[in-house]
């Protein structure tokens, strides 16, 4: 008889299949099939019927019926004895990953840039001339006027925005040009298309753009481009600081690295979403 076929003897130890449920909407089968599935992992990619119910805690009994059922769904094989999973369980994963937004995607490493360099950090996404924030953190209040999700600001005065321009097709940013209405916020801004077109280019050779008090006095920004899975320019990733605080010395040395290696993991988690 088989370590299979063994598993419809009676046991003799009370296990995780006869525990009540935690709440009335607590689905106990669904959770035990989530933990048969766990119960595989890097130490342990093949398992026994034994294993698998000695690391649930469930009957033998119980345990084939849930290794067997994963079986005929696909996302376990047999051998009669050995047990592992399939590469169908990453479905599972990849359902969780097609439904997240940009901002679910970019938050975690916002929040992770944010603690590592104690400024307020945002993504923003181009819409017409202006950029729009569609995620931030804040650690402490630099502009005047606040920022929240939805806030608007022209993308020619921004570190964000000059990522996304540059960014555009050439079509696309000769419309820009032509039409934007490239104002002075303080006596530090762009305010010329030819100007604008040479820091464009410059953010197209260097892969990250510093804004230095062009959108308000005594900001200093700096941002770099989030790119989907075909490598298009789709958000930005930005670091405030007042100017006080560091040199621009220090931005480049210290700020930009970890603002462009913030921007290289949303694009990486982004790209998984839309490529699965």
């Amino acid at each position: 008889m088989s370590e299979i076929d063994a598993a419809t003897a009676p046991q003799q130890n009370p296990s995780a299949d006869d525990t009540p449920a935690a709440s009335p909407d607590f689905v106990q089968s669904l959770a035990r099939g989530l933990a048969v599935v766990k119960a595989f992992d890097a130490t342990h990619p093949r398992r026994t019927l034994s294993d698998v119910a000695k690391a649930t805690g469930l009957t033998r009994a119980t345990a084939r019926r849930f290794l067997l059922t994963l079986a005929e769904l696909g996302y376990v094989r047999t051998d009669g004895s050995l047990f592992w999973l399939t590469p169908r369980v990453l479905e599972l994963g990849y359902s969780y990953l097609s439904s997240l937004t940009l901002p679910d995607v970019a938050r975690p490493h916002l929040e992770a840039l944010a603690a590592s360099v104690h400024e307020s950090t945002s993504v923003s996404v181009l819409d017409g001339d202006d950029i729009v924030y569609v995620a931030r953190v804040p650690v402490s209040r630099i502009m005047t006027v606040s920022i929240t999700l939805g806030t608007r600001f022209p993308a020619h005065a921004t570190s964000m925005g000059r990522v996304l321009l540059a960014g555009l097709s050439p079509e696309d940013l000769d419309a820009y040009l032509d039409r934007a209405d490239l104002r002075p916020l303080t006596g530090r801004t762009v305010v010329t298309p030819d100007q604008l077109r040479a820091e464009l280019d410059t953010i197209r050779r260097d892969g990250f753009c510093i804004v230095d008090q062009e959108l308000e006095e005594g900001l200093r920004s700096l941002a770099a481009p989030i790119r989907d899975a075909s490598g298009t320019v789709i958000a930005a990733v930005n670091i405030s600081t007042h100017a006080a605080r560091y040199t621009l010395d220090t931005v480049r040395g210290e700020l930009v690295p970890a603002v462009v290696a913030t921007a290289a993991a949303i694009s990486t988690d982004l790209a998984r979403t839309q490529t699965h």
